[in-house]
């Protein structure tokens, strides 16, 4: 009796060092639980739990939700999920791309005729259908989707806002001559308060070339394009142009609108790094931040904890010719071929860790470091990219640093 005893607490005594050590070793060796900072995806603070629901379900059919022939895929697509190219809700890679052609009538191209002139190839097909080809000679651009957080700061900034900062025809005489996209937005979308139209046409802010209303127009025009699902909102197969019953709900089209609206805004790393704070001096003395507006505020928003509010983007939301190494021929609504939207810089550095641990910058991810989509940049941004090539390498690597930063 007494041996088994002594064999019970030897035993007892050994696997509680053995469960001991293990513990030890996962501290040690277990993958590092991720910063909030090093993340892109989670929501703003400041929900209430009726919202906090309704991002949680909008993240379920934005994330999870896969889309199949027998649940209205195609018949003709590019992806069968949003997240397919919106991974971690960061950017996308050149894999995962999509490719437009055709530009405005004021240019006289014959493809304008094909819906706005804002014609998506739907490169894949389900069963029993062939995928789309690009028609012969027609000018084209291949597409990286863009990260979509923090997208509710820039849904409600106003269009005044917007204003103050273009200057259309340089005024000031810095070579820099931003300005708004105007169009007509769909019937489906409500108009912000206190919009300043022109004529019938009101500010559009999303998109690479500003082609999109809102995140409701953006959302509906997604399903539709992107994965080639009918909804009340856009009824039209993209296969033949022909209405047909709704494929996703007017619900969740709605929950993944207040999923985009209230994921967070994208934190600023290493902000107390001497280098980080030395590039982002550089930035403001080589006329970045001209386009790239680091602060803008929000205005008025139907989500509360949206109104009012201070946020660090570094973009003013309006188009600019970027010369005619970027310029494709390709072109969508107002814009002339050479003219891009600004894109946010926030979350820059986070890009590899949706692209592959790779980096894929610029509209069509021809740019493989932040330093080589530097050197894209011409036109308005011709004068800034001589100042960073005339700088010195120290003051280069504290420019990239804050950049990485973002």
């Amino acid at each position: 009796m007494k041996n088994k005893i002594l064999l019970y607490i030897f035993m007892t005594t050994t696997l509680s060092v053995i469960l001991l050590s293990c513990e030890s070793l996962n501290d040690i060796y277990a993958p590092r639980e991720p910063e909030e900072h090093d993340l892109l995806d989670g929501p703003i603070e400041g929900l209430t739990s009726a919202q906090q629901i309704q991002h949680l379900n909008g993240d379920l059919a934005f994330t999870d939700e896969v889309f199949t022939a027998a649940k209205g895929l195609g018949p003709v697509f590019v992806g069968n999920r949003c997240a397919s190219c919106h991974e971690g809700d960061g950017k996308g890679h050149p894999f995962n791309g999509f490719i437009r052609f055709g530009k405005s009538d004021s240019l006289n191209n014959p493809y304008a005729n094909f819906g706005d002139g804002r014609n998506q190839l739907q490169n894949k097909a389900i069963p029993g259908y062939a995928p789309q080809v690009l028609p012969k000679g027609a000018p084209y651009s291949l597409l990286i989707a863009p990260a979509v957080t923090g997208l509710g700061y820039l849904d409600a900034v106003s269009d005044a806002d917007i204003l103050a900062m273009a200057d259309p025809d340089d005024l000031d005489g810095d070579g820099i001559s931003g300005r708004p996209q105007y169009d007509y937005p769909p019937e489906y979308v409500t108009l912000r308060p206190n919009s300043i139209p022109k004529g019938d046409k009101y500010i559009f802010r999303f998109g690479k070339k500003a082609v999109t209303y809102d995140l409701l127009h953006q959302t509906a025009d997604a399903y539709n394009q992107d994965m080639g699902i009918v909804s009340a909102y856009q009824p039209n197969e993209p296969y033949d142009g022909l209405p047909n019953d709704p494929e996703v709900s007017d619900k969740t089209i709605g929950d993944v609108v207040f999923y985009l609206k209230t994921l967070k805004a994208p934190i600023q790393r290493n902000q107390d790094d001497p280098k980080v704070i030395a590039g982002k001096g550089i930035f403001n003395q080589i006329q970045c931040a001209a386009c790239h507006v680091p602060t803008l505020k929000t205005s008025y928003s139907p989500i509360e904890t949206l109104s009012y509010k201070e946020f660090h983007p570094y973009t003013d939301l309006l188009l600019h010719d970027m010369g005619p190494d970027l310029d494709d021929g390709y072109t969508e609504s107002y814009a002339l071929t050479s003219e891009f939207r600004t894109p946010a810089l926030w979350g820059l550095g986070l890009s590899k860790d949706s692209q592959g641990g790779e980096v894929f910058l610029m509209h069509d991810g021809r740019a493989r470091s932040i330093e080589e989509a530097i050197i894209l940049h011409g036109g308005e941004a011709e004068n800034s990219k001589n100042k960073y090539v005339n700088l010195s390498v120290l003051e280069q690597e504290q420019l990239l640093a804050f950049l990485n930063s973002l």
